[in-house]
């Protein structure tokens, strides 16, 4: 098993800068927060397997960074620092940030209606808004409810949903839940609006503009919105489950050709370069990035996170703190890959999972590596 580890690298001081690649460390040599986060991984996830990446970013230093298992099962190539996943819905603060950067620039803002961009929307959009969409209160149905059964004997990219294809099935009358602003419910319909949005107030395909506007001025070279017969994901990971017949390729399903919900492919490299960004105010202003992290107020039925338990959540990010650490936190789930990530902005701690097996839970596993630096 290859093993890419960097131990004081300093991120906020080097931004910019290409990361040094170390020589492959032994165990012996990590210290002992190290080590436990090690021993976390290593007995969960064997060398020939599908596995994960971690990475844990400590006051501007990266001190812990090390892939586990496999990127896929047909070459063995072992996972690393540059191996990229499918974040699924960890893909949601890229789009929220897009649509940030569109407000500075003057060409939207955050009240605008859906019915501004979209006119032959429904009358019931009128009430719907860009921040409605954001934070999750815009009354629109998950569009993975609307879709037709598929049609198994097909091959999966033949029956894959796209944006424009979800924003026609939203526009059945009477296809809102609640009132917009009244309730909380997760959304990825929402998200994928958010990107058509962005297509239409930029001018640019969402790909594109994620690309100039954002991964290019980061460096974040190897990030990506990934689409079929557009674009190659680099040093790609591919989704895997585990049935009783052992290990098998499940990577993609009806619902992996969407964009603004869930599309983006990143590594741990890209994403250390990321979270370098959020940390220095590189891209959002600080007072940007405090309108993403106010919680959204709801008179019924507020935010919960994947486990069901109350939550907050802003402009892409949940914002519920864990065991009295305030954090900004996502978590993702798509057919074989599970990915989460964790900032903990006051101890300057970031946490990052990405697994390309379903039989992980990254939040549980984010969580229990951050506790080790929390409460050393």
């Amino acid at each position: 098993m290859e093993i890419s580890l960097r131990l004081g690298a300093g991120i906020c001081a080097i931004f910019g800068m290409a990361f040094p690649m170390r020589p492959p460390a032994l165990v012996e040599s990590l210290d002992h927060r190290a080590k436990q986060v090690d021993a976390v991984f290593s007995a969960l996830i064997s060398a020939r397997e599908p596995g994960a990446a971690v990475l844990v970013v400590k006051d501007g230093r990266v001190v812990f960074e090390r892939g586990y298992g496999v990127a896929d099962l047909r070459s063995l190539r072992s996972i690393d620092s540059r191996t990229s996943f499918r974040l699924a819905s960890v893909s949601k603060q890229f789009t929220a940030a897009a649509i940030m950067l569109l407000v500075r620039d003057g060409r939207m803002s955050y009240d605008d209606r859906l019915t501004g961009f979209f006119p032959d929307f429904p009358e019931s959009g009128r009430a719907v808004t860009i921040r409605r969409l954001l934070n999750h209160t815009s009354g629109l149905p998950d569009y993975e409810d609307l879709m037709a059964p598929s049609e198994t004997a097909s091959p999966v990219e033949q029956i894959q949903i796209k944006d424009a294809q979800v924003l026609e099935l939203l526009k059945r009358p009477n296809a809102l839940q609640f009132p917009p602003g009244t309730r909380w419910k997760y959304s990825n319909s929402g998200y994928v609006l958010l990107g058509l949005v962005v297509e239409k107030a930029s001018g640019l395909p969402f790909g594109r503009f994620l690309r100039e506007r954002i991964f290019a001025p980061l460096k974040m070279d190897r990030t990506l919105a990934y689409e079929r017969g557009t674009n190659e994901v680099p040093d790609r990971a591919y989704g895997h489950s585990r049935g009783p017949g052992g290990w098998r390729e499940t990577d993609q399903s009806p619902t992996s050709a969407t964009l603004g919900d869930g599309g983006v492919y990143s590594s741990l490299e890209d994403l250390a370069r990321w979270d370098e960004s959020l940390c220095r105010k590189i891209l959002l202003s600080e007072a940007e990035m405090g309108l993403a992290l106010e919680p959204v107020q709801v008179p019924a039925d507020p935010p919960v996170g994947p486990d069901g338990t109350p939550a907050a959540y802003g402009f892409g990010w949940f914002l519920n703190s864990w065991k009295g650490h305030a954090r900004m936190w996502h978590y993702g789930e798509t057919m074989g890959f599970r990915t989460a990530i964790h900032r903990f902005t006051k101890e300057r701690l970031t946490v990052v999972v990405l697994g390309n097996r379903s039989d992980l839970d990254a939040t549980v596993l984010a969580l229990k590596t951050a506790d080790i630096y929390l409460f050393p």
